[in-house]
């Protein structure tokens, strides 16, 4: 019970006691002082009621004792004190909670297969949005009540409890929960996960750290997954580097024993570079088939076959592991010799350290700029200076790494190095998901938010029936049968139009069938493999599943 609520109900029980007591003493007093008095105990305390609340009591006037007129004049004075001064301090505010939205302390007991989510963020923005997807229902914990009544405001199902506990985890129906994500801080979280193993010891439960060597303590505890959003980023952002950094398909989803879907960039200096989808014949060169494109972080599936190839194209490919490696091999010009300077990574925290090492572990020669004089710092300066960079070698480099954990000092890197260096190949880092388009716009050829990447590592712990492709896009891999689609053909199924996924392979009794022409028939036991957005997949299997 709220504080308000009880100050309200000690407020009602302190009336009572002193219209009790006061029609006990209005009572004596006329029996005494007023000769004429003829009225039962209940009319007196009906009399001092409508004294109270200023609704009148002529019936009893006037008064002969003078004793009587001052108790009178008390009653009036204790009735203006009850009612116009402290009822609007009490109960005005009940009014108010009472009117407003507030967030359960329960969640449905018929909710199951749920995932807890404790407690909102940006990175909890982005496995919502999963899990929609893929239409997994979930709860937010929220231990603040203001917090949690404002979620509640906007439709978010989330529940007003303590996620530190296991009375607050049990509000969410722990014992009946798919997974429970504690993304608070490295203490909170670490207590999270204690409270979880004793609320249920057999959910998985994935937490989140800020400090890498924290890691241990959160497994320790009882974590079945850790994840790192900042390692996670550096990660990404090395990976996204052209050629030597990305030399073989490791991000590719392997769909039969040869047959993979990849993510292939475009290098400007590549046999691809400047000619149209269609010009490239990829298909016809590779054997190789093009589902989808990124373009400056605009998705096609399908892509438009008029879209030049150049820098800030990425390919979503289907193929034999053969065709996909020879097809980056020449996308990606990997095959080249690198000089001093060719990446330039601004910003050596966390993530830009991360970046650092796996160049260096890459052997790629690369020149990091800092504010601080630190080891691994090459040019200690403002990485929004402009003659800082320039003294880091951003007038020739090849490709800029932006690891500044400030969105707006990102934007301004993003203008200052495009102002620099034309053809440089930017790839940023963002804090936040909605500094995306605004980088894209300054000129980055790839922006990876910091939310988004780590919000999609903790879905993919979560939704082990799943690939995903790349953890700053959201394409992914899914098997699942169609009953909807058996008898008809892939054309004329229209799957793309009215789904946006693509049908790159079908498996049947046994056989990966990758050569599908638009003729192919669905059959009665075929398990079909689609690639697509999280949004365009859930469609699919909606529609078809």
């Amino acid at each position: 019970m709220g504080q308000v609520r009880r100050r309200a109900i000690g407020y009602v029980i302190g009336i009572a006691v002193i219209i009790l007591v006061s029609a006990v003493a209005y009572d004596v007093g006329s029996r005494t002082y007023e000769p004429d008095y003829s009225f039962s105990f209940l009319q007196s305390v009906q009399f001092v009621v409508e004294t109270f609340t200023a609704t009148g009591y002529g019936s009893h006037a006037p008064w002969e004792s003078p004793q009587m007129n001052v108790l009178v004049m008390l009653l009036d004075i204790t009735g203006v004190a009850l009612f116009f001064v402290a009822l609007p301090a009490v109960f005005l505010p009940v009014f108010r909670q009472a009117l407003s939205t507030s967030a359960p302390t329960s969640a449905d007991p018929e909710l199951a297969d749920h995932v807890i989510i404790c407690t909102f963020s940006s990175r909890a923005e982005t496995l919502i949005d999963e899990l929609d997807a893929d239409s997994v229902e979930y709860v937010l914990i929220e231990g603040d009540r203001d917090r949690a009544d404002e979620l509640f405001d906007r439709g978010l199902p989330v529940v007003y409890a303590d996620p530190e506990s296991v009375a607050g985890l049990e509000a969410a129906n722990v014992g009946s929960a798919r997974a429970i994500v504690a993304d608070v801080s490295d203490r909170v979280d670490a207590s999270i996960v204690l409270a979880a193993q004793e609320a249920n010891d057999e959910v998985r439960v994935v937490s989140v750290v800020e400090d890498p060597d924290r890691e241990r303590y959160h497994r320790l505890a009882g974590a079945d997954a850790v994840v790192s959003p900042r390692t996670i980023l550096g990660e990404n952002l090395a990976g996204k580097l052209t050629a030597a950094a990305r030399a073989d398909l490791e991000a590719a989803i392997e769909i039969g024993d040869s047959f993979a879907v990849a993510e292939i960039p475009i290098d400007r200096d590549g046999p691809l570079a400047g000619s149209t989808l269609a010009e490239s014949a990829i298909h016809d060169r590779y054997g190789a088939t093009v589902v989808g494109a990124w373009r400056n972080g605009d998705f096609q599936m399908p892509p438009d076959p008029e879209m030049v190839l150049d820098t800030g194209v990425t390919l979503i490919v289907t193929g034999e592991e053969p065709q996909l490696d020879r097809l980056e091999s020449e996308a990606t010009a990997a095959v080249r010799s690198f000089g001093r300077g060719e990446t330039v990574v601004v910003g050596h925290g966390e993530v830009g350290g991360i970046v650092a090492d796996r160049l260096a572990a890459a052997d790629l020669p690369h020149t990091v700029v800092d504010t601080d004089d630190r080891e691994g710092v090459d040019v200690v300066g403002d990485g929004t200076d402009p003659a800082v960079l320039e003294r880091a070698g951003v007038t020739d480099a090849r490709s800029v790494v932006l690891a500044l954990p400030d969105d707006t000092a990102t934007e301004f890197a993003t203008l200052i190095v495009r102002d620099l260096n034309p053809d440089a190949e930017i790839i940023a880092r963002a804090e936040s998901a909605g500094a995306i388009n605004k980088t894209y716009r300054a000129g980055a050829e790839y922006v990876l938010s910091l939310s988004t990447v780590s919000g999609r590592a903790i879905a993919e712990e979560i939704l082990d029936d799943e690939e995903i492709l790349s953890m700053d896009t959201r394409i992914e891999c899914i098997r699942t049968p169609a009953p909807g689609l058996i008898g008809e053909t892939l054309a004329g199924a229209d799957i793309r139009g009215r789904t946006g996924s693509t049908v790159v392979a079908v498996e049947r009794d046994g056989e990966l069938h990758t050569d599908l022409s638009p003729t192919f028939r669905i059959e009665h036991g075929d398990e079909l493999v689609v690639v697509g957005t999280d949004a365009s997949a859930s469609r699919f299997v909606e529609l078809f599943g």
